[in-house]
């Protein structure tokens, strides 16, 4: 189920695009980039914090109940299709596309840490 609202959500999503990069920008995707390739590799700790801060800035979410261990439905009271919006925001945050029997599965910040942690693109 989370799969359908997943791709009907992605279905009706717009997302401005941006011509004009700053120098800091240009770094940023040129790193970006690089780790992409593997030639960098997220450190875990960064990870953890990037996906802490994506689940913190979730409008329906306690940002005082976030931890590294914290379940989406169970500690947070979130729904499947918040599950799914966390999901796609961490999407966007690593610059990846988590294919949705992946993006299924992920229903924790210890689950979306380690799949990021794992995945050779993230970046």
């Amino acid at each position: 189920m989370a799969s359908v609202l997943r791709s009907s959500i992605l279905r009706h999503t717009r997302v401005p695009i941006s011509t004009t990069l700053t120098l800091n920008e240009s770094k940023l995707i040129a790193v970006r980039s690089m780790s992409s390739y593997g030639d960098v590799h997220l450190d875990k700790q960064e990870v953890i914090g990037r996906v802490l801060d994506v689940v913190k800035s979730f409008p329906k979410v306690d940002p005082s109940k976030v931890t590294p261990d914290v379940h989406f439905q169970k500690d947070l009271g979130l729904d499947s299709l918040d599950n799914v919006e966390i999901v796609m925001a961490l999407e966007d945050e690593f610059k990846l596309e988590i294919p949705d029997k992946e993006a299924d599965k992920i229903d924790s910040c210890h689950l979306a840490v380690e799949y990021i942690d794992n995945h050779p693109m993230a970046g």
